[in-house]
């Protein structure tokens, strides 16, 4: 059970006479009820309160279930000394001694909030007879609106420290107990109503109404005084143990929900710390593979291909956040994969239609899996004039997001486009290093780590190129980045299927 429905479960238990036993000696409903009209009529009679038209008999077919043979079946209006009504529209003032109490002074927290009353205009207290002023332990129903329609309260005189004369609106339906009933008791009883007083209302979707005669009509299960207290008493023990079982139910729920997103970070932790396969002998190592990727790089810069760049800081032993194995290498990003962005295209060029233009969103609808929608184009003599003059993405290419949400990542497949500079940054591959493994990586706590102690920028994150380029890495041999990227790929789903 969710603890809203063990609550429910209660409160059904409590008005249906199977929460505590029933008692001979307390009599029964009907003598309650009785006294309950021999001192309406004496009211009546004193003139305290009006004569109002008998609500209809209760038939077999509306009765909703079974009750004690001792209790009884009325109307709600039957058990209250003022007969169940709205309050009025108000009239405003901007500072004044009387209070205009409001729903959202019944509070979705399930206290009552003086403050967050209006002032009445007192010019218009002429409207409001004596008994339209609210009282100690009077029930107030919230009567219009979606979300908060049927939410019950308890209005006490301890919410109005201040002695201020109090009158309902028009959104608020008064309920005054008769003193031969226990308030709470009702209290609690329209509690569990209150998602079956939501289906009774009527109107437009966007304000249903509660009307005060389907308030007073509503059926009201009836046990004798004594036993009305005491399934109050066993009510009030059971909902602080609720209140315990909805923190731990609270916790469970939120390890539920980042279970799969944590253990796929367990898991890539693992990957990257050389303990997800065992390392192989045959397959060298990243020493030697670093040494392949130093050698292709210095060719590509004797034939121009490509600048010759500052070398990047040597690794000190006290950066490298944990051991990794013997035959692996920890290097920065930059010095085994170029990192550049995109040339910059103006507003000025863009197009209803060529070639597809990415920023960030579309990288992060990639990244999710989700169909993109491309609302940004180039010509295609523009894009070509990209890829002679700059180059443009090729296969392999992994695309990550670098402002705001820093992280989202896309490895190219073959699809021709081009991406704002500056958002998104592109780690260019090579023959050493295998993409999806660097995605991973990206994906991985220690990525994640790295990149948010680095940002920069005040009004937004933004990882540099810079940065970027001076992440840590754990470098494995390339038959080892294959090896762990199909190990995951296996394991991955399953955890997918956890959400």
């Amino acid at each position: 059970m969710t603890p809203q429905e063990l609550k429910n479960s209660i409160l059904q238990l409590a008005i249906q006479g199977k929460l505590v036993e029933q008692r001979p000696e307390e009599g029964t409903g009907e003598e309650l009820f009785a006294q309950i009209q021999e001192e309406k009529q004496r009211l009546i009679a004193e003139k305290k309160i009006k004569k109002v038209k008998p609500l209809p008999e209760i038939t077999d077919d509306e009765k909703p279930f079974d009750i004690p043979e001792s209790w009884k079946w009325c109307r709600l209006d039957d058990i209250v000394v003022k007969t169940i009504k709205r309050g009025k529209s108000p009239t405003y003032a901007a500072k004044s001694n009387t209070l205009v109490f409001a729903q959202k002074c019944n509070t979705k927290l399930g206290y009552i909030d003086l403050s967050l009353a209006q002032c009445l205009d007192e010019t218009k207290l002429s409207k409001y007879p004596e008994e339209e002023f609210m009282v100690n332990n009077d029930i107030v129903l919230n009567s219009t609106g979606n979300g908060t329609l049927g939410r019950v309260g308890i209005y006490r005189n301890s919410d109005n420290p201040n002695g201020y004369p109090v009158v309902p609106d028009s959104h608020v339906t008064i309920i005054r107990a008769n003193t031969l009933i226990s308030v709470e008791y009702v209290f609690y009883s329209l509690k569990y109503y209150q998602p079956y007083m939501e289906k009774l209302g009527s109107g437009s979707t966007n304000q249903t109404e509660l009307s005060a005669g389907t308030v007073k009509a509503l059926l009201f299960p009836l046990p004798p005084l004594t036993e009305q207290k005491r399934i109050v008493a066993k009510i009030e023990e059971l909902l602080p143990l609720v209140d315990r079982y909805e923190q731990a139910w609270s916790k469970l729920e939120q390890f539920n929900s980042r279970f799969p997103d944590d253990m796929k970070k367990s898991l890539l932790q693992y990957a990257i710390q050389g303990k997800l396969v065992e390392q192989r002998p045959e397959e060298g190592t990243a020493e030697e593979l670093f040494a392949k990727i130093q050698e292709e790089k210095q060719r590509l810069i004797a034939e121009k291909k490509i600048k010759k760049e500052k070398p990047l800081p040597e690794i000190t032993d006290d950066e490298k956040p944990f051991d990794i194995p013997e035959s692996w290498k920890w290097v920065r990003l930059g010095t085994v994969s170029a990192v550049q962005s995109s040339k910059r295209v103006f507003e000025k060029d863009y197009v209803s239609d060529g070639i597809p233009f990415f920023r960030s969103k579309e990288i992060g609808d990639l990244y999710r899996g989700e169909e993109i929608q491309t609302q940004l184009f180039i010509t295609q003599k523009h894009y070509e004039q990209l890829k002679k003059d700059y180059g443009v993405p090729k296969i392999g290419d992994i695309l990550i997001t670098s402002v705001g949400t820093i992280g989202n990542t896309w490895i190219c497949d073959g699809r021709e486009f081009y991406y704002k500079d500056g958002n998104i940054t592109q780690i260019c591959s090579n023959e050493f290093m295998y993409p999806r493994f660097l995605q991973l990586y990206i994906e991985s706590p220690l990525f994640l780590e790295q990149a948010h102690t680095t940002v920069s920028g005040t009004a937004y994150n933004a990882l540099t190129i810079i940065k970027l380029k001076q992440l840590l890495l754990p470098l494995p041999p390339l038959a080892e980045q294959k090896r762990i990227v199909e190990k995951l790929e296996q394991l991955l789903p399953l955890f997918e299927k956890l959400k």
